[in-house]
């Protein structure tokens, strides 16, 4: 297995970048990269000695500073000054894991010869990645349309020396981290700060780290929705292909398929039924769980086009001999993207929470709130609450942040995507929806074992077994945030396969 990845102008799949994470790779960048990299800066280079008219925020100001020209002897100072009084963010630090992804975009998109850095720029940020410094970056400051310029100026403000990263498990100065690697601040060329600020990477690294982990919830919510099915002595029958097939929906058929392979071999779910039709949380899971992942599909095409893109501004062709100052660092595709997934997602943990509380609801044979002598045990009672509360939330959370603009720039930005604030709220709905989902798990590992002897299907069997090695069957009451805690975590730390997670 190969512990490189070889950084180039092939496809960047969200299953590469999985498997990137997963084992850990590290990046280098191909000889085709460091060749369109060194011929573009060679031809800005050369261009810019006998150029005279202004070319946009390479010898301008930026935004609204667009007509001020710039004298050469000032060029690089301009790149700096752009880094350091762009890096105005606040509020809490992006996680590091999404911090990571973002150095791992900026490096693709800057690799494909539009963007006129200098070959040393980008290496270093090759080891920033592949040594785990991690700029501090904080979630508040970028309106998502002249690219995340205010995260992507605390990414960048490392390469000068300036500003902080995480290292070896502590925030520490950029330059601190450099002495220790003899490694000098570079020297910004012209465009290069422009380069680096402009971009989509801040919302792009949020919506690939939420597109995998929401792929994930996906298949855990057909598979912890088939195990309170069972639990509910629910039937088999709606999910029936004959069913589907007059209804072709991928997802919808896709869900159907997923729930009888879980509950192929279950005891329970084959034992006679007194009752003729289940809740729609159960009885619709297909369609429901299945538009989901309709939506997943739609936002995967939409980021997997976006992080193979070059996204900075102006865009240079060496072929055409042109400069164009463009707009591909706008985010509308993204913050129409993450404002979908975020009711997408929202979705399921709606009606998970649906599930718990049929659960607890004392039908079909289960106790009142999942729990013997209820009364004196208030039992599976409050998770209810706890899921009740979070997917209200969510739908607060879910109110689209695309349909928001707020006019900046003196008026040249007069329309912003809000992207940003799209990916930061999404984030946290996502996670939500894992508590949720959480939630629904302990409630159905609980439910499942006052079904015994008969059992589930197999699969399901040695799932809880597992399971409830780590969290044991309620006889009465406990603390019940420290089983939370422990279901998220068991489901958190699950490792499901990409070939089950995209097929």
């Amino acid at each position: 297995m190969t512990l490189t990845h070889s950084i180039s102008t092939k496809t960047l799949e969200l299953s590469t970048i999985s498997d990137i994470l997963f084992y850990d790779r590290k990046l280098e960048l191909s000889e085709e990269s460091i060749t369109k990299i060194n011929n573009c800066r060679k031809y800005l280079d050369e261009r810019m000695l006998g150029q005279d008219e202004p070319i946009y925020g390479i010898n301008t100001g930026f935004g609204s500073l667009y007509n001020v020209k710039i004298s050469k002897d000032n060029l690089t100072q301009l790149q700096e000054n752009l880094v350091m009084s762009h890096a105005c963010g606040i509020g809490d630090q992006v996680p590091n894991a999404i911090v990571k992804l973002m150095l791992l975009l900026k490096i693709q998109s800057l690799s494909y010869g539009h963007s006129g850095v200098q070959l040393e720029t980008v290496l270093r940020l090759v080891d920033f990645y592949n040594h785990d410094i991690l700029p501090i970056i904080y979630t508040q400051g970028s309106l998502g349309a002249s690219g995340d310029l205010a995260p992507l100026a605390h990414l960048a403000l490392p390469l000068i020396g300036k500003g902080e990263v995480f290292y070896e498990g502590r925030i520490r100065t950029s330059q601190e981290v450099m002495d220790e690697f003899n490694w000098q601040p570079i020297t910004l060329l012209s465009k290069e700060g422009l380069a680096l600020l402009n971009g989509t990477q801040f919302m792009s690294a949020y919506a690939v780290h939420l597109l995998l982990k929401s792929y994930k919830l996906s298949y855990l919510a057909d598979f912890i929705g088939s195990i309170s099915l069972d639990a509910f002595d629910g039937r088999i029958e709606p999910f029936n292909e004959l069913v589907h097939l007059v209804r072709p929906h991928n997802g919808q058929l896709k869900t159907a398929k997923r729930i009888r392979e879980f509950l192929e071999d279950s005891a329970l779910i084959s034992q006679k039924k007194q009752h003729v039709q289940d809740p729609y949380s159960f009885r619709c899971m297909p369609q429901v769980h299945g538009a989901t992942k309709d939506t997943l599909e739609f936002v995967h095409k939409t980021i997997k086009t976006e992080i193979n893109s070059v996204t900075d501004n102006p865009n240079i062709f060496i072929g055409e001999n042109e400069i164009i100052s463009g707009g591909n660092f706008h985010g509308q595709p993204l913050a129409l993207a993450l404002d979908y997934l975020k009711i997408a997602m929202a979705e399921l943990g709606n009606i998970s929470e649906r599930r718990i509380y049929q659960l607890i609801s004392g039908l079909r044979g289960l106790p009142t709130f999942l729990v013997d002598n209820p009364g004196l045990n208030s039992g599976f009672m409050i998770p209810q609450y706890t899921a009740a509360s979070i997917v209200s939330a969510n739908k607060q959370l879910a109110t689209p942040a695309s349909v928001d603009s707020i006019v900046s720039s003196n008026g040249q930005e007069d329309h912003v995507s809000m992207g940003a604030n799209a990916a930061t709220q999404a984030y946290t709905l996502v996670y939500n929806v894992e508590r949720v989902l959480a939630i629904e798990l302990l409630n159905a590992s609980q439910a499942i074992a006052f079904r015994k002897p008969t059992n589930s299907s197999s699969i399901i069997e040695a799932f809880l077994k597992s399971y409830t090695s780590e969290i044991k069957f309620v006889t009465q009451d406990e603390i019940f945030h420290d089983l939370i805690v422990k279901s998220i975590q068991f489901i958190d730390g699950f490792n499901i396969d990409n070939d089950l997670l995209f097929d």
